[in-house]
């Protein structure tokens, strides 16, 4: 159970724009690179990524890339490279659903990639996201607003950008149609926030 996601969905009540993001895609083949042209007409400064990875760039529980993503997730590779990328999953590099961090390892291994190691789930670990930019050596980040968070879930990825301060992009439909009950679920309470939210 993601009880980060579970404590952090009832702020929407409060504030429902928490889960609006910058800018929707449709798959993750649609990610424009460099991502600042995403955000168009903010073109923000964005000097590193975050991706989620179940059903962005990945079919979820598997630790490569779709196959179909391969030469965009090259793409973005190329221009932003590490210490600029970050791969923060709920299920691999968490201390509860990756204890040995054997995903994790695996994940990075096959991407390229760093993968986050962080004790709370999504959307509450914002600050050991920001602490991995501002603290890695070559990194360019020097705030929260450099940061591009990309991700399907709004009140776990948009969610999490959006209390960092910084900007939000919306994987719409991403590789499958999840058929876990709380995914489900959760899809449908960001999705009736983001509608609240754009009234």
């Amino acid at each position: 159970m993601n009880v980060s996601a579970t404590l952090n969905v009832l702020r929407l009540f409060g504030k429902p724009s928490l889960c609006l993001p910058h800018s929707t895609i449709s798959t993750f083949n649609d990610l424009p690179v460099p991502l600042s042209d995403a955000f168009w007409p903010s073109n923000p400064d964005i000097r590193a990524v975050v991706l989620d990875k179940d059903n962005c760039f990945a079919i979820p529980k598997e630790n490569v890339v779709y196959k179909p993503y391969t030469d965009k997730f090259a793409s973005l590779l190329h221009h932003y490279q590490p210490p600029h990328l970050l791969i923060v999953s709920n299920s691999a590099g968490t201390t509860t659903s990756d204890p040995s961090s054997s995903h994790a390892s695996l994940l990075s291994r096959n991407t390229g990639i760093p993968v986050l190691q962080h004790s709370t789930k999504k959307p509450g670990c914002g600050a050991q996201i920001l602490a991995h930019f501002l603290n890695a050596p070559g990194s360019r980040v020097t705030s929260a607003d450099q940061i591009a968070v990309v991700g399907d879930r709004l009140f776990t990825d948009v969610m999490l950008a959006n209390l960092m301060g910084s900007w939000a992009l919306w994987v719409r439909d991403g590789v499958v149609k999840s058929r876990n009950l709380v995914s489900s679920i959760g899809r449908l309470v960001g999705q009736v926030a983001w509608s609240i939210a754009r009234v």
